[in-house]
């Protein structure tokens, strides 16, 4: 075990609070393992351990990633996502390659999958868009959280009035997906998308509300005006 992700597991044991770990178990409906302590201690740890790494190579530091994946602990987990987008501007082409092993071996809730994708696989696009087609591909995944990252990668660029008709595109890939928080995935990004691209997000909405998922509908309408929200929800066919 390298030094560092020593250090960090002792800190984080140091730290560990039971009641903090049970009451984050409500969040999510797999169990989750845990030391159980504030978010923002962790990243203050986080952050304090990649001064210590940041000048390692950035194949090194991805093996400390892996490393900190491999315990299964949600807050090593969260280590990696405070980590990996530090690297963006290492990043090269291949390093999808990284994010996709990591995702299918390592991700087994919404909370990693999400700190992930958000930002590390997020910015990585952003450089190399040409990779948005893997992003279209993960979306067949058997694996849910493929399917999630599919969409949550994109939310951040969204935001931005960014990758519009690649957000709708993956939209219609996950459209009929029956697992709720792949649901929830998709209808959180065209709910980003609506921020820049309101009339063309409601129009994606009308046309498909006849088959998409309510919660997925719910989530995609959640920034629109009133009137608009309203008139998405009607069951009028």
């Amino acid at each position: 075990m390298d030094t560092v992700v020593e250090a960090i597991r002792q800190e984080f044991a140091a730290h560990a609070d039971p009641e903090i770990r049970e009451k984050g178990q409500r969040f999510f409906k797999e169990e989750v393992r845990c030391y159980g302590m504030k978010t923002a201690t962790g990243i203050a740890i986080a952050k304090k351990y990649w001064k210590e790494v940041k000048a390692r190579e950035k194949q090194e530091i991805f093996s400390l990633c892996e490393e900190l994946y491999s315990s299964g602990m949600m807050e090593e987990a969260f280590v990696v996502s405070e980590w990996a987008p530090r690297l963006a501007g290492r990043y090269e082409s291949g390093d999808i390659a990284v994010f996709r092993h990591w995702i299918e071996t390592y991700i087994t809730n919404w909370a990693t999958c999400d700190g992930l994708c958000n930002h590390a696989v997020g910015d990585f696009i952003v450089r190399y868009p040409e990779h948005i087609e893997e992003l279209k591909r993960w979306t067949q995944s058997e694996n849910r959280w493929m399917r999630r990252a599919a969409a949550v990668s994109l939310v951040v660029p969204a935001r931005r009035g960014e990758f519009l008709s690649d957000a709708l595109g993956i939209a219609d890939l996950l459209l009929t997906d029956t697992d709720d928080l792949v649901q929830k995935g998709y209808g959180w990004l065209l709910k980003e998308a609506s921020r820049k691209h309101t009339d063309e997000v409601f129009s994606y909405v009308m046309a498909n509300k006849r088959v998409m998922p309510r919660t997925a509908l719910r989530y995609a309408i959640e920034l629109m005006p009133k009137n608009l929200k309203a008139e998405a929800m009607k069951k009028d066919w």
